[in-house]
């Protein structure tokens, strides 16, 4: 147990999927999982063990931001050994060639602020996914025909529609950048910092040259295939 999750560490898998929102937690869990166990609800971060096609998975909730995450996501690898966390949420396109539902796998996130630096006195900006995981979840997309677009992230502080102006911030950050996102950078950071494995699959939500809005449905059929590809690439994880 931990001053955030109330689990017994035999409650949590070696892997664990994240989904910022408890409901998609839920969901999760009680459509795909197989004896789905509630095994933390402290602060609504809801959590559920069960099996996928026989492989022992969590489904952990991250909430939002950067902060969020990065406790969930220290305290799992710290004290609860888990080896293998994979993002599953959603992101804003920062470019054309990114289109809304399209599944993004990040290939790192960058990251303007100090949250490096607040954690272990770094000065970094960019962080990394594993590049084990990143090569299961490309090697399983392929072989489900499941189209992904690869790419960095940038990780913001600030929901990207509130900014006062998101073009200067478009602006300044690097140019390879192809979507905005929240807890990615968090997660890939204290990843390596623990000598764990990290990894962060996304759909697109919205975006900046795109003024259509996704319907519900739409929205869970995109979701729907990004859980699916998540939960098919852990049955490939060690």
């Amino acid at each position: 147990m931990t001053p955030h999750i109330s689990s017994k560490k035999s409650d949590i898998a070696s892997t664990v999927l994240m989904a910022g929102d408890p409901k998609r937690t839920e969901f999760i869990a009680k459509n795909y999982l197989l004896n789905p166990v509630l095994v933390n609800d402290i602060r609504g971060a809801l959590a559920y063990t069960g099996t996928y096609k026989g492989k022992r998975v969590t489904i952990f909730t991250s909430g939002m931001g950067m902060p969020s995450m990065g406790i969930y996501c220290y305290e799992l690898y710290k004290f609860y050994d888990v080896k293998n966390i994979i993002r599953i949420g959603s992101c804003g396109s920062n470019t054309k060639g990114i289109k809304l539902l399209d599944v993004i796998l990040a290939t790192g996130s960058y990251n303007e602020g100090d949250y490096a630096y607040n954690f272990n006195n770094k000065k970094v900006h960019e962080a990394f996914p594993s590049d084990e995981l990143n090569s299961i979840i490309a090697a399983t997309a392929k072989e489900n025909n499941i189209k992904i677009r690869l790419g960095m992230t940038a990780c913001c502080e600030v929901f990207d529609a509130y900014m006062e102006d998101y073009h200067i911030f478009l602006d300044r950050i690097p140019k390879d950048i192809i979507a905005s996102e929240m807890e990615a950078f968090a997660l890939f950071y204290i990843a390596r910092s623990l000598n764990r494995k990290a990894a962060c699959l996304l759909t697109v939500s919205d975006s900046k040259y795109d003024t259509r809005v996704v319907s519900a449905m739409d929205r869970q059929n995109s979701l729907t295939t990004m859980i699916e590809l998540a939960l098919e690439s852990v049955l490939k994880v060690k």
